[in-house]
């Protein structure tokens, strides 16, 4: 039997501000993939360990939910998850998997193809969060919600969520937005701490406020209107912003990058996830002069204009 393949995802904006309800666009990508399979090998006997802690956890807080005794026969068969998704590289590896097994196993699912009302996002996401918090502490179900998906979401609010469009990529343009590979994973949960801790506060709940999340919602407005000259005036903002305030996410092998990004006004970062590790995004008006500043990293494009 095939089983459906789930997708990873990219916030391309709205990193830790989704938290303080600043928007959120969120796009699957379908360069990595993962889907439930029966399969015996070392890699398979790993996942398959990680499924018979999920099955427990599942089993205790969602039996009525899900037909938790598939499941676990399942796992005791040798399922596993069979997925190219790096994990902690901040694309979606752990909202996959439960995008997966809600897909396979909720006793009544929330129907995405009929009558998609925010209503039915919403909930899918606070449920969704609920599934993911096993492997973050929390989650905001945004991950599973995309992975789920497989359609760009906007976030407005924490109760406004939609499915919106994208202007259409052009193959044979210069500008490209681009995924940069730090060299090794991050950690979820610190990062999330380092923030919280932040929050603490006044003023940095200030500068996230009148800053961040005014910079951050203007990129979501011009990308999606494909309003390039304004999105990059905006993109150095943020770019500066999060250099100053979000230093420790930052993966160290990244600060002298990222710095050289704003000084020379070739490309700009910002964090992918949470940061620590894991992939930094980047955007720049000119892909092939962006990638000689960047020649000692392994650099990936998501998306050309």
């Amino acid at each position: 039997m095939k089983n459906p393949l789930f997708y990873a995802k990219i916030i391309l904006f709205g990193e830790y501000g989704i938290i303080e309800d600043s928007k959120g666009l969120i796009v699957p990508y379908n360069f990595y993939q993962g889907a439930l399979k029966f399969e015996h090998s070392e890699k398979a006997e790993q996942s398959n360990f990680h499924l018979k802690n999920y099955a427990k956890y599942l089993k205790e807080n969602f039996a009525e939910l899900f037909d938790t005794e598939s499941f676990c026969k399942d796992v005791e068969q040798g399922m596993y998850f069979d997925s190219n998704i790096p994990q902690g590289y901040g694309v979606g590896s752990s909202g996959a998997l439960v995008a997966a097994i809600y897909d396979k196993y909720a006793i009544t699912k929330i129907d995405i193809t009929q009558n998609l009302t925010k209503e039915k996002i919403s909930e899918l996401k606070c449920l969704f969060g609920r599934l993911e918090s096993h492997f973050h502490g929390t989650s905001s179900g945004i991950d599973p919600l995309i992975c789920y998906m497989n359609i760009p979401i906007l976030i407005q609010s924490k109760d406004d969520i939609s499915t919106i469009g994208l202007p259409t990529a052009n193959n044979e343009g210069k500008g490209a937005v681009f995924l940069i590979n730090s060299g090794a994973p991050g950690e979820t949960a610190p990062m999330i701490h380092i923030f919280f801790e932040k929050m603490k506060k006044e003023g940095f709940r200030k500068t996230l406020k009148e800053e961040f999340i005014k910079y951050n919602n203007a990129c979501i407005e011009n990308f999606v209107k494909g309003e390039y000259s304004p999105l990059f005036s905006n993109l150095q903002k943020l770019s500066v912003w999060a250099f100053e305030h979000f230093r420790p996410m930052i993966p160290q092998k990244l600060i002298d990058a990222w710095k050289t990004g704003i000084d020379t006004n070739t490309y700009y970062l910002k964090l992918c996830g949470s940061g620590g590790g894991g992939y930094v995004l980047g955007f720049t008006q000119d892909y092939e002069t962006a990638k000689n500043h960047l020649k000692d990293f392994q650099t990936e494009v998501i998306y050309k204009f």
